[in-house]
């Protein structure tokens, strides 16, 4: 296994496991497409059934807008230390690195946690509190059939770096 500097991004290159179709962590589906139908389905029940959780207008928007703003600040952050370390984002390709710096160093799924901020600044922009009640679920979906299945292909393809990594930055924050 060698350790290699590309950009600012340190990574450890793959281990010799074979890159083919089945060298992906089989994840669910791609992680945006689990967050979309549930918000689709919270913004329909909040037109058909408002219910609203915070008093102003001026307090979602100063809550919400800086949690999209957030989202995408990590998101762009993430997609760039990933392209610099040489591997790629999509969840239907091979892993080719561990990338440790940029956001990274602090959370071990800062595109996960981009989406996450997304969808709670929608709602809260919004002031729509079903979007709220149905966060739960594309969480849970997230972690189970996303993370979960990518934590055990990243232990069996890289090992000891992917588990040392594991053991020093949290799942989220």
């Amino acid at each position: 296994m060698q350790t290699r500097k590309t950009g600012s991004a340190l990574a450890y290159n793959e281990s010799p496991m074979k890159e083919d179709a089945r060298d992906t962590a089989g994840v669910i589906a791609p992680p945006p497409l689990i967050y979309l139908p549930t918000l689709l389905v919270g913004l329909a029940l909040h037109f058909a059934f408002p219910v609203s959780f915070l008093p102003g207008y001026w307090l979602q928007l100063a809550i919400g807008l800086p949690l999209i703003g957030a989202s995408v600040i990590v998101a762009a952050s993430a997609l760039r230390t990933m392209r610099r370390a040489g591997t790629d984002v999509s969840v239907n390709k091979p892993t080719t690195a561990i990338v440790m710096q940029g956001p990274y160093q602090f959370s071990r799924n800062p595109i996960y946690l981009s989406l996450t901020l997304l969808y709670f600044g929608i709602a809260i922009s919004l002031n729509a509190l079903w979007v709220l009640v149905l966060v739960p679920i594309p969480f849970a979906i997230i972690n189970l059939g996303v993370i979960k299945r990518e934590e055990r292909y990243l232990e069996q393809k890289f090992r000891q770096e992917y588990t040392s990594y594991k053991a020093r930055v949290r799942r989220w924050l």
